[in-house]
């Protein structure tokens, strides 16, 4: 992919970032007030910093939604910035990185419970709407993973064939897994088979990514690569908590972590790359 090519891509991100954003703002007035009326009796998200938090905090779907609105805004700037600071240096690891970072735009999804709590659609569209999230979450953490193959070495041609590989992969395993449209969290997820399995290769793309990138010290010479690796770590956990708490804890600390992480790694990288 050349950069001309490559930069096309970034600013069909922005736009796609740029209606989302609209779309949910939008949205927001007419979801907000019925989350008062919504019962709090469903099951909670499972992951650690919910275990913690939950047992101080109430689940709160107020704060699910600024959380959602919070990725949304967090992809379509995080695109608006990569555009900016990639725009003429050749990085092979950005193009994925940036689709990690586009995909949580795809977070709006959830609201397609409280939209049926209002509109009572059939349940089909809540199984399709589950589904394609259920694709991006994977597609993003597939995206990030390449991102640290890349750097730990991987030569590829085409970049398209890559993101291809990624696509069918998360598509395989979005088709694959049952999904209980009836059965959902105040996280706004609803519930799906082999959540063990789901957490197990989650855990192993956070510690492979994080080797590779600690890999490439050796093989690009670079030991900035050490802080891209930091970077990842806290960006990774802090997806966890903006996505996987019902409270306010989450869109707090998980904005600051993953802000923070995904700047990080992005300035190494174009530290790394820009003297190339």
């Amino acid at each position: 992919m050349t950069l001309s090519e490559r930069n096309i891509f970034f600013k069909a991100g922005i736009t796609f970032c740029s209606v989302i954003t609209l779309l949910i703002l939008a949205a927001s007035f007419l979801i907000m007030p019925v989350y008062s009326e919504m019962s709090e009796d469903s099951g909670r998200p499972v992951n650690l910093f919910q275990f913690i938090s939950g047992r101080f905090l109430e689940n709160n779907y107020y704060a699910v939604h600024i959380s959602l609105i919070i990725a949304v805004l967090f992809s379509l700037i995080g695109m608006l910035l990569i555009h900016s600071f990639f725009e003429r240096t050749s990085t092979p690891e950005i193009v994925y990185i940036s689709l990690f970072i586009a995909s949580f735009s795809f977070e709006i999804i959830r609201l397609i419970l409280p939209l049926h709590f209002i509109y009572n659609f059939p349940s089909l569209y809540l199984l399709s709407a589950s589904r394609v999230l259920l694709f991006a979450r994977c597609f993003c953490i597939f995206s990030l993973f390449t991102a640290g193959i890349f750097a730990a070495g991987f030569e590829a041609q085409r970049t398209r064939n890559v993101i291809l590989i990624i696509f069918v992969t998360a598509l395989a395993i979005s088709l694959g897994v049952p999904i209980d449209v009836l059965n959902w969290d105040t996280g706004l997820n609803t519930g799906n088979g082999y959540a063990s399995m789901f957490r197990l290769i989650e855990s192993a793309a956070f510690i492979g990514t994080v080797i590779s990138f600690f890999i490439a010290v050796k093989v690009r010479g670079s030991g900035d690569y050490i802080y891209v690796g930091i970077g990842v770590i806290f960006a990774l956990i802090g997806r966890s908590m903006l996505l996987g708490t019902d409270n306010w804890a989450g869109p707090v600390l998980g904005i600051l972590l993953l802000s923070f992480g995904t700047s990080f790694l992005c300035s190494k990288l174009h530290k790394i790359h820009l003297w190339l």
